[in-house]
């Protein structure tokens, strides 16, 4: 029986994200450059996009770049800023055909000009799409999103526009990246690491997490699917006990 069938579509985590790890590994098993493994990545990247707009996720979170990924050695950091920029040119199409309006959060001002450009081009010309909102963060780290939202409520408050009193994780909320998006439900990390690796620190708090051994570019429908069922077989108590929840 195809596991689609399995897959409750009245229960299903309304904002997934995903930590895509694996790509050197794959390309190192293959004898291959890592840079051969991100461009295969890519492939897993179409089809969960695709899987999860065809299931009815409302919000799907790629983990894409962290800010710690500026380390990396420069060819691999050039490869992965033209694969980025081939990939939004080539994925435009499918994003509107689809009806899926594109995102991102991270510190993009980092971005080479050339990227950033057609980054936001291709959020400006899918802004009106409903269907599902990808968001993709890009220079992104979670201690610097939050150190950000603790600076800017810190000048609110030496200006008098907000009180101490007043400072409450809606607050808090409303001044992070993903201050348009719910908070996560589940988390999906591909190649059996099992941490979060400074990703949405705040935003899965309450957050089911799935770790599967399945490396990203080798990642399908199937694997999707699977992640999800498991999600569905839990029960998300958010600190009260079972008796309460039922």
């Amino acid at each position: 029986m195809d596991i689609t069938t399995t897959v409750n579509t009245e229960n299903l985590p309304k904002h997934l994200a995903i930590i895509m790890d694996g790509n050197g590994r794959w390309a190192k098993k293959k004898g291959m450059l890592r840079v051969f493994g991100h461009e295969n990545g890519a492939k897993a990247v179409r089809e969960s996009v695709e899987s999860c707009a065809r299931l009815g996720v409302e919000y799907l979170t790629l983990y894409a770049f962290s800010t710690e990924n500026w380390n990396r050695p420069k060819v691999e950091v050039d490869t992965l800023m033209k694969l980025l920029m081939s990939s939004l040119k080539k994925e435009l199409p499918s994003l509107h055909k689809n009806n899926i309006k594109l995102n991102t959060i991270g510190n993009t001002e980092l971005l080479p000009e050339s990227v950033r450009k057609q980054l936001l081009d291709a959020i400006e010309q899918t802004k009106n799409n409903s269907r599902m909102t990808l968001t993709i963060a890009l220079s992104y780290g979670s201690r610097e999103e939050i150190i950000s939202a603790v600076k800017k409520i810190s000048e609110q408050v030496l200006n008098n526009q907000l009180n101490i009193a007043d400072i409450s994780e809606s607050v808090i909320s409303q001044h992070l990246y993903t201050h348009d998006l719910p908070d996560v439900d589940l988390v999906i990390r591909t190649s059996g690491e099992q941490r979060i690796s400074n990703f949405l620190l705040w935003q899965v708090a309450y957050a089911e997490f799935y770790y599967t051994e399945v490396l990203w570019p080798d990642f399908r429908e199937k694997d999707l699917h699977e992640a999800i069922i498991s999600y569905q077989k839990r029960e998300r108590r958010f600190g009260k006990t079972s008796e309460q929840v039922k």
